[in-house]
């Protein structure tokens, strides 16, 4: 039988390769402008929630487990800014890098980690937390990067789950898949 820390560490990568896979596929549908552009005045593109989520990967898993998850060399507030220099391409060359990071830091881990303590801006959180802290927070802005994706394509969307009216069609092919067993 194997362990519940397994277990867990298998769920926690599973779900953020997940969220990448998701906004990973939302972003393939949008062009330059979309993936720049802001609803509104206050609100973010994809390029700031690329740029805030890389920032927090780059600083929560850099050492993980021996250094505070804010790292002093991180300037959040110039996350939510993009410069003109800033190319879709160096932005996404620094996503794959730091999901990469993500992946690498976690499967790292053993299921005795998870008991152990780090720190994010010096409050102390068990392993356990620290990554459920993340797989939150990403899931948060992945969410986002698929509503400005589906609002920026309106009636082009292609969907990333099961079609609108195809519920109960999904549902029966999958009761069948698992009949089969």
């Amino acid at each position: 039988m194997t362990d519940i820390g397994t277990l867990y560490l298998d769920e926690a990568y599973r779900s953020l390769r997940g969220h990448k896979r998701l906004a990973d596929g939302a972003m393939e549908q949008l062009s330059d402008e979309q993936f720049f552009a802001t609803p509104s005045e206050e609100s973010n593109s994809v390029a700031i929630i690329v740029k805030h989520m890389t920032g927090n990967m780059r600083s929560r898993f850099t050492d993980f487990l021996t250094t505070d998850g804010e790292k002093p060399d991180r300037n959040r507030d110039q996350e939510f800014i993009t410069r003109d220099a800033e190319t879709r391409a160096d932005l996404m060359r620094v996503w794959e890098q730091n999901w990469q990071l993500v992946f690498d830091a976690i499967k790292s881990l053993s299921p005795d980690d998870l008991a152990r303590t780090v720190t994010i801006r010096g409050e102390p959180h068990s392993v356990l937390q620290a990554i459920n802290r993340q797989v939150v927070h990403y899931a948060h802005h992945t969410g986002q990067i698929v509503f400005l994706a589906k609002h920026w394509k309106g009636p082009n969307w292609n969907t990333l789950s099961i079609p609108k009216g195809q519920s109960e069609q999904v549902n029966a092919k999958m009761a069948q898949k698992h009949s089969k067993g």
